[in-house]
């Protein structure tokens, strides 16, 4: 499996060239174009994170109960996949290890990377974002994308990051929800809301644009229903 990033960064989309009998799993609705012979299918992923409950608990994450799946039977198959936000995408390589990911920012995945959403608890649950974020395991690329830029960071002790931009951040970090100013009333008023305090040693990936705040400034200038 081949995966090239076209129109980086504000327009990014996925091009995923496929080995004869090779599978890729993406979110439901964001295949672009296709191959002719790409057979194609709908799924709820059985085993870890599929079948019912696992739909279910995508649908609480803000994802598609379904996913698509895309399978080439012969050697040079193609697949442009592209996030419903404007915005990069990056593709991560799993090892074994564990990736947690923000639900909004799971675009598609190797047949061998497995998905589950699990509830991260009530520090997730006041943090004005998702409560369920997607934990991801397993082997092979997965592709995420973000609203605006992607970066990387590396954590090497604490490190302090807005809630709304935090795209994905490997297991190895331990974190906590806490307010951005020392105070209630100045975390309010002064507009930064929740921040997620990350401790420990690795990567944590962010997009420049919070998606819950775009949503604010675009929602209240529409026409009441």
């Amino acid at each position: 499996m081949d995966i090239q990033l076209i129109h980086q960064p504000d327009s990014a989309i996925a091009k995923v060239i496929l080995n004869a009998g090779e599978e890729i799993v993406a979110q439901a609705g964001s295949m672009v174009a296709m191959s002719g012979f790409i057979n194609t299918s709908t799924t709820l992923r059985q085993g870890k994170g599929g079948g019912i409950m696992g739909g279910f608990k995508r649908i609480l994450g803000g994802e598609s109960l379904f996913l698509s799946v895309f399978r080439s039977p012969t050697a040079e198959g193609e697949v442009f996949l592209a996030p419903r936000l404007m915005g990069d995408i990056l593709v991560y390589e799993m090892q074994g290890q564990e990736l947690v990911v923000q639900a909004a920012s799971y675009l598609a995945s190797a047949n061998d990377v497995d998905l589950d959403l699990g509830f991260q608890g009530m520090k997730s649950l006041f943090s004005g974002e998702s409560i369920f974020w997607l934990s991801v395991t397993g082997y092979g690329p997965v592709i995420l994308t973000s609203f605006g830029g992607i970066y990387e960071i590396d954590v090497d002790g604490d490190y302090v990051v807005d809630t709304g931009h935090i795209v994905a951040f490997e297991k190895t970090l331990d974190f906590r929800i806490d307010k951005a100013n020392s105070s209630w009333l100045g975390a309010f008023f002064g507009g930064e809301g929740f921040i997620c305090r990350f401790h420990g040693k690795g990567k944590v990936y962010c997009q420049t644009h919070n998606p819950g705040g775009f949503g604010s400034i675009v929602g209240s200038q529409l026409p009441p229903k």
